[in-house]
């Protein structure tokens, strides 16, 4: 699985011009689930999520984590990172896990996630055609791949 995680001080997604859902400090995380992913895969990305110190603290300092802060985190589902870049200028998607593999890897992920901090993480609707909006605070923006994480 691939993350793509951004401290923001707000975000939404809205579906056919509707607000879906929305959240103010915290994370957006875009999810991609690859061909192969498992739930060790989500065990991992979940502990990393939770804990990772990407929040300033009194002094200025990335040392604090969703969890510290009690943020707030929206995840939201995308194929495209699982993209081939390697031949032409067209991305091949073929390393995104079919629908029946992604869907139940995703919802666990916001399951387990929403356990970890505490609290309902907010969610896109998985395959829709959404327009997310976002204020990335820093810019702080981290990319986490479960399968880089030997």
């Amino acid at each position: 699985m691939k993350l793509v995680i951004q401290r923001v001080t707000q975000a939404s997604v809205e579906i056919e011009g509707t607000l879906h859902s929305c959240i103010s400090k915290g994370l957006l995380i875009l999810v991609g689930v690859i061909e192969g992913d498992t739930k060790e895969d989500v065990a991992w990305l979940v502990g990393k999520t939770a804990a990772m110190r990407i929040f300033d603290d009194e002094a200025g300092v990335m040392n604090r984590s969703l969890i510290d802060i009690n943020g707030e985190a929206l995840a939201v589902s995308q194929f495209t990172l699982a993209a081939s870049t390697k031949k032409g200028n067209r991305p091949s998607y073929i390393r995104a896990a079919r629908h029946e593999v992604a869907v139940p890897l995703y919802e666990l992920y916001c399951e387990e996630l929403s356990k970890a901090i505490g609290k309902e993480v907010k969610r896109g609707v998985f395959g829709a055609d959404m327009q997310v909006s976002l204020i990335n605070d820093g810019p702080v923006t981290i990319i986490i791949d479960s399968r880089l994480r030997e």
